[in-house]
């Protein structure tokens, strides 16, 4: 049975997540006020989006050796006041190096942060001893919603870009600040003994079905993510606060799918969700493709949303179920997601500047697809623990 001190845990985890949604979501609606604001053509604006899931990936590395050193939470702590101070610095930036050096912080903060937050909730979901991961995943579009929707907001209102900026990370920062004491500390995760011989004993052969799992799901999260806005302004010459619309229907969806996402899993197990999962997704990534106007549009990111809303957080489930080396393991799965956004964003991005940004979609609809064949690897027989010493 969970504690007040897990319950209190619990909390400051899901206030992890929504300031990582936020943030992540105040910054990624802001690409195409970015490229007009430094006039980037579109390969220019590709070359910034790469930047940040590579350095991103060095990230989660480098959050993996330090939690199994010092535990998650301090890595948590110092890396979010990280990010919300990167989101903020790229509103009031006004110069082109900027813009790449505050992108190149960002990532790396960014990624640490994705590894340790979910590295508190596997300790979590440990604890409860029952599938609650989908929930922070679902607090995370919360934020993430509430990010976009600031920026509809704000858009419509004409409020400058700095401040549209600034206004929804400053009260994540605050709300960081605040709750993330409260993560458990290193010796609650798990023992000194453990964690010292993490990284001896992860094998790849478990996690490769959750790595390309989370990869493909991230090709399809990328092509969302970084260009739903330019999307909707290119292919169906939207404008104002429909914009950045597509991509709070998008968060909005997930946070529905992810809301009774723990009971299905509880209820069918984590294979048959993230099957399904993947077709939702598939489909709707297709409606984007072909799509006649914003409605369909709109709802096909929708689907989208639904679809992806379990794969991400089921990946770290089933990472956390490995046994001692949990951390190791769900930091290599984490990335993962680097490598799925970073070939999202190239591909999208090199198809949008050649092709059509309808046409950039397609690789997206074949990945995630692909998902189907990989959700057997969501049930993956735990590690057994190594025999005590006599």
């Amino acid at each position: 049975m969970p504690t007040p001190r897990d319950r209190q845990a619990r909390v400051a985890t899901w206030a992890a997540f929504f300031v990582q949604g936020l943030c992540f979501a105040t910054l990624i609606t802001h690409v195409i006020d970015l490229q007009h604001r430094f006039g980037l053509s579109d390969g220019d604006l590709t070359l910034v989006l790469l930047l940040v899931p590579v350095i991103a990936g060095v990230g989660s590395a480098v959050a993996g050796l330090l939690a199994s050193r010092y535990g998650s939470a301090p890595v948590l702590r110092i890396s979010q006041v990280g990010v919300c101070t990167a989101v903020v610095l790229s509103g009031w930036n006004d110069q082109l190096v900027g813009l790449y050096a505050l992108s190149a912080v960002f990532g790396l903060f960014v990624g640490a942060v994705d590894a340790a937050m979910n590295m508190q909730a596997v300790a979590v979901e440990r604890r409860y001893g029952m599938s609650v991961l989908t929930g922070f995943h679902a607090v995370w579009s919360v934020g993430s919603m509430l990010g976009a929707g600031f920026n509809s907001l704000f858009s419509e209102l004409g409020v400058e870009l700095r401040w549209s900026f600034s206004v929804p990370v400053l009260i994540g920062a605050a709300i960081s600040v605040i709750m993330l004491p409260r993560l458990y500390g290193r010796e609650e995760e798990r023992s000194a003994e453990r964690t010292a011989r993490v990284a001896a004993q992860v094998p790849w052969r478990p996690i490769v079905p959750l790595c390309l799992a989370m990869a493909f799901l991230y090709v399809g999260d990328a092509a969302v993510s970084n260009y739903s806005t330019v999307y909707m302004e290119k292919a169906l010459a939207a404008s104002g606060w429909l914009v950045p619309f597509a991509y709070f229907v998008y968060q909005a969806t997930m946070l529905l799918a992810r809301v009774p996402g723990d009971l299905a899993v509880r209820g069918y197990g984590p294979a048959p969700v993230v099957r399904a999962g993947a077709v939702i997704a598939a489909v709707g990534t297709l409606g984007v493709v072909v799509a006649p106007g914003v409605a369909v549009a709109v709802v096909s990111f929708g689907l989208i949303g639904v679809g992806l809303s379990v794969i991400a957080p089921q990946s770290f489930s089933a990472a956390g179920r490995l046994g001692a080396g949990a951390e190791t393991a769900i930091a290599r799965v984490n990335m993962f997601n680097y490598v799925g956004f970073l070939v999202g964003a190239a591909v999208v991005g090199t198809l949008n500047d050649t092709v059509d940004i309808r046409v950039a979609f397609v690789p997206a609809v074949v990945l995630v697809a692909l998902i189907v064949f990989l959700a057997r690897g969501f049930q993956p027989d735990p590690e057994p623990e190594p025999a005590a010493k006599p």
